[in-house]
């Protein structure tokens, strides 16, 4: 099994950003197939969740299997929302290449989408930076925002104020002194007038932890937590007047609870999402100046195209 501490290496990024790159044009392509997960709700706490991704990326020649466990309550227990495990197989012979961490890999390369639709909607100098969340997820988030934009400042929130502060500390000690760093004590002072907002929350409620009228025009938003599809984490009349963004249409439109909800509200219509493979051919493209929005909701390509990056640089160096 890979070392879980390889997957916090900053030197990985580029990779699997660039790796996630080809695999979005070689799905829309039709030379990589994500399949559906299968869910499985689990006794104990509601919602706790079991899930199975395959994948197949023909292209490179590796499939993917990912078993994960989604569990709601353990942030308040000080461990993980999210554990697991990743198999990388070799399509060729079949034998299983590598095994990754399932929790390390999946903030990684949830992450590494937002970086990368960062990369084809913000603005290239865009260099304020606002994250909503505290947990693994916005470390990784605050991670490849450093990869693919010059970060000068960051404003942190969370709903608990301490691991707030810890965020800021590690993002200190990891930035360097460059970067000035602000702890603010609700979204909005957070969010307002940042070039670029992240959200990764475990909210499960449909009520909105960042507002539309919070977001600065031009800015641009990943949006990547909540625990379920009807889970909102900025409000969907933001959905309206932004440029959409997702992974692919049909798994949005299942799992996004921003769009699930601004779709019931007549605020936009399905054609209006634009999936990361058409920015990448060149077929859709954010207009100068319009507020972005990027609504991940993780597929499993996502996985087995990161432990391909990952595998790749670890064999390289051994």
């Amino acid at each position: 099994m890979i070392d879980p501490s390889v997957l916090d290496r900053d030197d990985l990024l580029r990779p699997v950003v660039d790796a996630l790159g080809r695999a979005f044009r070689d799905l829309r392509g039709g030379r990589a197939h994500s399949a559906d997960r299968t869910l499985l709700q689990t006794g104990g706490e509601p919602r706790n969740q079991l899930l199975v991704s395959p994948a197949a990326w023909e292209r490179q020649g590796v499939a993917g299997l990912k078993i994960t466990t989604l569990t709601p309550g353990n942030p308040d227990r000080g461990l993980p929302l999210i554990h697991g495990i990743v198999a990388l197989v070799d399509l060729r012979t079949g034998r299983v290449a590598a095994l990754l961490d399932g929790a390390a890999l999946t903030a990684l390369r949830t992450g590494a989408v937002a970086g990368l639709a960062t990369e084809l909607c913000a603005p290239p100098d865009a260099g304020d930076l606002a994250v909503v969340g505290a947990g693994v997820q916005a470390r990784a988030l605050l991670r490849s925002m450093a990869a693919v934009r010059p970060v000068h400042t960051v404003r942190l929130h969370s709903r608990t104020r301490p691991r707030t502060e810890a965020l800021a500390a590690w993002v200190r000690e990891r930035f360097g002194p460059r970067t000035r760093v602000t702890v603010c004590d609700d979204a909005r002072s957070a969010v307002r007038d940042a070039q670029i907002v992240c959200t990764a929350t475990s909210t499960d409620d449909a009520t909105p932890v960042v507002e539309a009228g919070w977001v600065a025009d031009g800015a641009h938003v990943n949006v990547v937590g909540g625990t379920h599809e009807d889970a909102v984490e900025v409000a969907p009349e933001l959905l309206a007047s932004a440029f959409v963004a997702v992974e692919q249409r049909a798994d949005a439109l299942e799992e996004a609870g921003e769009v699930r909800a601004a779709l019931a509200a007549g605020l936009i219509r399905a054609d209006a999402l634009h999936e990361l493979g058409a920015l990448l051919d060149g077929d859709a493209a954010p207009p100068a100046g319009r507020t972005t929005l990027f609504r991940g909701v993780g597929l499993s390509i996502e996985d087995t195209a990161a432990a391909a990056a990952v595998h790749d640089v670890v064999t390289a160096e051994n």
